[in-house]
């Protein structure tokens, strides 16, 4: 398991995770049934590793207690779906698999 994403667990560590940080976070929903999910996951250990400098990288497990709360509140409807954060706004989304190279350049895009 790669050190540098932060597994959340319930609205309190989010609040204090993602609505708490500075720099650009992004933060995967999943879950550990589904397939494109568990590919996106050697993608974010990637990112983790290229802009632990400058952005971080969180995963929201949707079948774990409390986090569907989060989903809903946030209209995740399918996954993965990762949400990008800047100063605790909700600066954008994406859907589905997506390249390392896509993910760094959305949160570069936020710094």
């Amino acid at each position: 398991m790669n050190t540098n994403i932060t597994h959340i667990n319930g609205a309190n560590e989010f609040e204090s995770v993602a609505l708490g940080s500075e720099r650009p976070i992004a933060i995967d929903f999943w879950a550990e049934w589904c397939g494109p999910c568990k590919a996106l996951g050697p993608t974010l250990e990637a990112v983790a590793e290229e802009v632990s400098d400058r952005a971080s990288i969180a995963k929201v497990n949707v079948d774990e207690p409390g986090n569907d709360e989060l989903a809903a509140r946030y209209g995740i409807s399918s996954i993965p779906t990762i949400l990008y954060f800047k100063d605790g706004e909700l600066k954008d989304t994406s859907v589905g698999l997506l390249s390392k190279e896509a993910i760094v350049g959305r949160l570069t895009s936020l710094n």
